[in-house]
């Protein structure tokens, strides 16, 4: 028993040796690990790592993915993630534990970049950046337009061609802009903001086609902000028409092309030309009715003047004259005629009433019924009375005969 004590005692080392030599296999063994697994306990630590647990259905191993490494990393990790990860094997002697250092990871099944677009797309729509309510309103006829694009690219000189051929008056201000590459994100966003306080009518943010990571500035959470938080409106124009980058959601208007943004935000001058040849058709009819109209009111106020005029009323009053005098002259002639034949009447009857004549020897007036009368009008057996100025004798007629003549 002593014995086998003895060669125990001669083999032992310390735990500081056995971890060292255990840091030493594994570190050595596992440099360039690729494991597949699914995230648990995700922390991003204040002080830029990032810590989380990687498992299995069996087992689980603490990950680490430091600062450095952790900025090549282009979406979120969330807890329920499958992922690959490419990693090394280190050993923290002191508790004699070991973990994962993260050198790259993925997700599984679908590229990093496709699921940090959707992660990105997914937070900006629950911030409200797309939503069609705060979309501000292209002016019809822009005076003044910023490109931010690059100056050596494609793009611009499709831009600066269909811009003249549309709409030759507007000035188009470029401002140079790194599109791809490192630092082309801090670029755009600069360039965003110094346009919009240039206080031009529209900001076009642009470029040509291109792979993924080329186009990867466009869908930066800072080109997000700084479009969303522009006054002037803005379209974006990144990329061929089957591209939609995070710029195009947060834009006021997105185009298909940068050529597609120039005919979106200008007038056609051809359609203009059309527009004011039919500005003026309409100009002249209106025009043409309105003279027409003035004319039948002129025409209706001559006559109103006409007959409102003093010559028209002193030529009515003297009608009206005319008029009275002739009805005038009529009824004085009709009064004199009537009067002439009382008058004659009366003559006749002071004729025959004269006190001369009645005094006459010989002759008496004749009266019936109180009124003078001629002898022919006499029947036998009439009550007459036969008087002059002196005498009155009431008679009978006995026989009335004619003399022969």
């Amino acid at each position: 028993m002593l014995l086998v004590y003895h060669k125990l005692m001669q083999k032992a080392i310390t735990v500081t040796i056995l971890n060292n030599q255990i840091k030493a296999l594994l570190e050595s063994h596992y440099i360039n690990t690729t494991v597949t697994g699914e995230v648990s306990r995700v922390t991003y630590h204040s002080s830029g790592h990032l810590y989380f647990t990687l498992k299995d259905k069996n087992s689980s191993i603490s990950c680490v993915m430091f600062k450095g490494n952790k900025r090549s990393l282009k979406f979120t990790l969330e807890d329920g993630m499958s992922v690959v990860l490419l990693g090394a094997v280190s050993v923290y002697t002191p508790r004699g534990s070991y973990q994962l250092n993260v050198i790259s990871l993925e997700p599984e099944g679908s590229g990093a970049l496709a699921l940090a677009y959707e992660q990105l797309k997914e937070k900006l729509k629950e911030k409200g950046y797309f939503d069609s309510d705060i979309k501000k309103e292209l002016p019809k006829f822009p005076k003044t337009i910023a490109l931010i694009t690059s100056k050596t690219g494609a793009a611009l000189q499709d831009m600066l061609r269909v811009a003249q051929n549309r709409y030759p008056l507007v000035k188009l201000i470029l401002l140079d802009t790194q599109v791809q590459g490192e630092g082309s994100c801090e670029m755009i966003v600069a360039n965003i903001k110094k346009a919009d306080s240039l206080k031009v009518d529209i900001i076009i943010v642009g470029r040509g086609g291109g792979s993924v990571e080329d186009l990867w500035a466009f869908n930066q959470e800072r080109v997000a902000d700084a479009i969303f938080e522009a006054n002037t409106p803005i379209i974006s124009a990144v990329g061929h028409e089957i591209d939609f980058l995070i710029s195009d959601f947060c834009a006021d208007v997105r185009a298909s092309t940068p050529s597609n943004a120039i005919e979106i935000a200008l007038a056609d001058k051809s359609e203009l030309l059309i527009m004011l040849d039919s500005y003026m058709d309409r100009f002249d009819e209106k025009l043409q009715n309105i003279i027409v109209k003035k004319l039948r009111d002129l025409d209706h106020l001559k006559e109103l003047l006409k007959h409102s005029s003093p010559i028209t009323k002193l030529t009515h009053i003297e009608n009206e004259i005319q008029i009275i005098s002739q009805n005038l002259n009529s009824t004085i002639y009709f009064i004199l005629k009537r009067k002439a034949t009382e008058l004659e009447g009366v003559k006749n009857i002071f004729t025959q009433n004269n006190p001369s004549l009645r005094d006459k020897k010989g002759f008496a007036q004749v009266v019936k019924s109180g009124k003078s009368v001629d002898l022919e009008t006499l029947e036998s057996g009439d009550e007459i009375e036969l008087f002059n100025s002196k005498v009155k004798i009431i008679s009978k007629v006995v026989d009335k005969s004619y003399l022969a003549t």
